[in-house]
């Protein structure tokens, strides 16, 4: 029996999809490095607030602002990484005892039913943020010398994780049909 017209007689190469997987994992874990770097300004900051505020009586307005900045532009930057990980919180007590096809089976349902969409509605929502943050140059009250700080750039952070995350659950669905068809992963 001949397949279909249009239609190709192979399956897309197991090749091709694992090295899509594989750069997606790349994208995913140069996201967490960064991520992870954001720690030394943020430590700097700090280190500085302390110095300031407790060796010369002179505390800052602005190391608090850049902290809680640099801290959710990290935290959201690190959360592909995470998802590649693992280390997102699930229901242990149940998952643990399935099988590894009725697991993957959940997460494709799950991924499909509730992630993706709630994805794609951050993305939009945060894009739309975001551009009107750009369009209007929103800036913080604080400054840096006379210039109030972008906050702009923050806003983008915003749709960026989201399509982090969006690509990063396509290799973890990848990953769960791989599963459910018989091939581990």
């Amino acid at each position: 029996m001949s397949a279909p017209s249009g239609a190709s007689t192979t399956p897309a190469a197991p090749g091709a999809v694992d090295r899509v997987v594989r750069t997606i994992d790349a994208v995913s874990t140069a996201a967490g490095w960064l991520a992870g770097w954001l720690i030394v300004p943020m430590t700097l900051a700090v280190a500085y607030e302390v110095a300031a505020r407790y060796a010369f009586n002179a505390p800052t307005k602005w190391t608090y602002e850049l902290t809680y900045m640099l801290y959710g532009t990290q935290f959201m930057l690190a959360a592909a990484y995470t998802l590649l990980k693992g280390g997102h919180i699930r229901t242990d007590v149940f998952y643990e005892h399935w099988s590894a096809k009725t697991r993957a089976t959940i997460d494709a349902v799950s991924y499909l039913l509730f992630f993706f969409p709630g994805m794609l509605f951050i993305l939009y929502a945060g894009a739309v943020e975001a551009w009107f943050a750009w369009e209007i140059g929103e800036r913080s009250a604080l400054k840096i010398g006379s210039v109030p700080w972008p906050l702009y750039p923050l806003k983008a952070v915003i749709p960026l994780t989201a399509a982090l995350l969006l690509l990063q659950g396509l290799s973890e669905l990848i990953r769960c049909v791989s599963v459910i068809r018989g091939r581990a992963r």
